[in-house]
């Protein structure tokens, strides 16, 4: 939830800034981007580079978003990085914002991209303790108030414990597509493929689908038919899918009845089935575990998870608050066979994939599409095609 003023960005680098948490802790600084108030909640994210991604990523809708690395805007604003067609941040706070973008693919700033799109942030915060902060009480609201957004200490602390909880959300049709579209498959000339003409098609449900997700299935010869939160089990088989898929999204899993239902359906008729993200909180609940809220979440370019499979840790792409709450160490029956865990971060032991042993489906927790890097989980998507290509022999 933001409310901002237009202005130029170094315009409003001067305008004195403050960041309040909900637990009454408060940090000044400087404007940054545009002027005004916005709330959210309060998570971190570790990646040294990627920020254009991240701030595009749908996943991020009303989370107010502290980057651990100091420095920030360093190369700009570019058109080919953004994964959808906004920034869905609800807020942006960074230490050291560069003065100047250098990089030659920069076409703009990236505190003029933040004005252009109203998103109220904030700089020469101290970023290193309001991380240390979060990590210790966990992720919480929080407001930027600047210019005549900023009071009296009582009444900003009052807006932002009136802002809404991120328990209980449901956001994925607030950022989803309201119609659907197709990505036509790419083929080994680099061109696209006719509709129709692919070697397999893939019904996308998006959750607040990233755009380089159906760009890695069409690299791979996949026509990918994406489809409203909202699609019903109707709807993905009308297009006579080779292969379901469901992405990432904001929000609780446990407020997502409806994809969850869905993917049922999907599970009833043995479809080749591939989740990422919030998709996987979606198949842990369609097989009967539960989910629940990370203290902090993971959310950066680094986090390493072993996949049990292979044995092989790979170092990650992540944007989750929530997780799966399955058994780690045995198979568990479940209304569609034996299920496991496949994937588990190695910091903390938390799910990040789930896999059925008695028919065709998958899902990680992370984001293996990785944009802005690391492509160590790329296989994933080859392992999808290799499922539909079972199924089809």
């Amino acid at each position: 939830m933001t409310t901002s003023t237009r202005g130029t960005a170094h315009g409003t680098r001067g305008i004195p800034a403050v960041l309040v948490l909900e637990d009454g802790r408060s940090f000044r600084g400087r404007a940054y981007g545009a002027v005004g108030e916005a709330f959210g909640e309060a998570v971190f994210s570790t990646g040294m580079t990627g920020y254009q991604e991240t701030l595009t990523d749908p996943s991020y809708h009303r989370q107010v978003v502290v980057m651990t690395a100091p420095h920030i805007g360093n190369t700009g604003v570019n058109d080919e990085d953004p994964e959808s067609q906004r920034i869905w941040v609800a807020g942006y706070v960074v230490r050291d914002p560069a003065r100047v973008p250098s990089n030659w693919r920069s076409v703009r700033s990236l505190d003029d991209e933040l004005v252009a799109q109203g998103v109220v942030g904030i700089s020469g915060v101290d970023t290193r303790a309001l991380t240390r902060h979060l990590r210790e009480r966990g992720a919480m609201r929080v407001g930027i108030f600047s210019g005549e957004a900023l009071a009296d200490a009582g009444m900003m602390l009052a807006k932002v414990r009136q802002a809404p909880e991120m328990q209980g959300a449901d956001l994925s049709t607030q950022v989803a597509t309201k119609e659907s579209y197709v990505i036509p498959a790419i083929g080994a000339d680099g061109e696209a493929v006719p509709v129709g003409a692919a070697k397999f098609t893939v019904a996308a449900i998006d959750l607040g689908i990233k755009g380089m997700t159906p760009h890695r299935m069409a690299e791979r010869g996949i026509e990918v038919h994406v489809l409203p939160a909202t699609a019903t089990v109707e709807d993905i088989y009308a297009v006579n899918p080779d292969g379901v898929f469901f992405s990432n999204g904001p929000g609780d899993p446990a407020t997502a009845d409806h994809p969850v239902s869905v993917m049922r359906g999907v599970l009833e008729r043995k479809t080749p089935l591939f989740g990422i993200c919030f998709g996987n909180q979606i198949l842990g609940r369609a097989l009967g575990f539960g989910t629940y809220k990370l203290k902090y979440g993971h959310r950066g370019i680094n986090q390493p998870v072993q996949d049990r499979t292979t044995g092989k840790v790979e170092v990650t792409a992540h944007n989750h608050g929530f997780a799966v709450d399955a058994p780690l160490d045995t198979v568990s029956d479940t209304p569609f066979g034996r299920a496991e865990v496949s994937h588990v971060c190695l910091n903390d032991n938390v799910v990040e994939g789930l896999h059925l042993l008695d028919q065709p489906a998958f899902s990680v927790q992370y984001h293996p599409e990785a944009a802005a890097g690391p492509h160590d989980a790329a296989y994933l998507f080859d392992r999808f095609v290799s499922l539909m290509e079972g199924q089809r022999a």
